[in-house]
């Protein structure tokens, strides 16, 4: 939820096709693979496996796998 430009929180800006846009400085992450797809952000942000069952959303933290 950290946009690696500045810190901005990622969970506030806007969804354009699948992409979000950092609401600070306008970066773009793709949601699916976390690259960075425009400046001014260069490095990835980290994604989450997500599944919905039965109604319910599961993510998975693997950063510690």
């Amino acid at each position: 939820d950290v946009c690696t430009h500045d810190g901005g929180c990622l969970a506030g800006g806007d969804i354009e096709g699948r992409e979000v846009v950092c609401p600070r400085h306008g970066a773009r992450f793709d949601l699916l693979t976390g690259e960075a797809t425009a400046p001014p952000a260069y490095e990835p942000v980290h994604v989450f496996p997500v599944k919905v069952e039965g109604g319910r959303v599961y993510v998975r933290d693997d950063r510690w796998d």
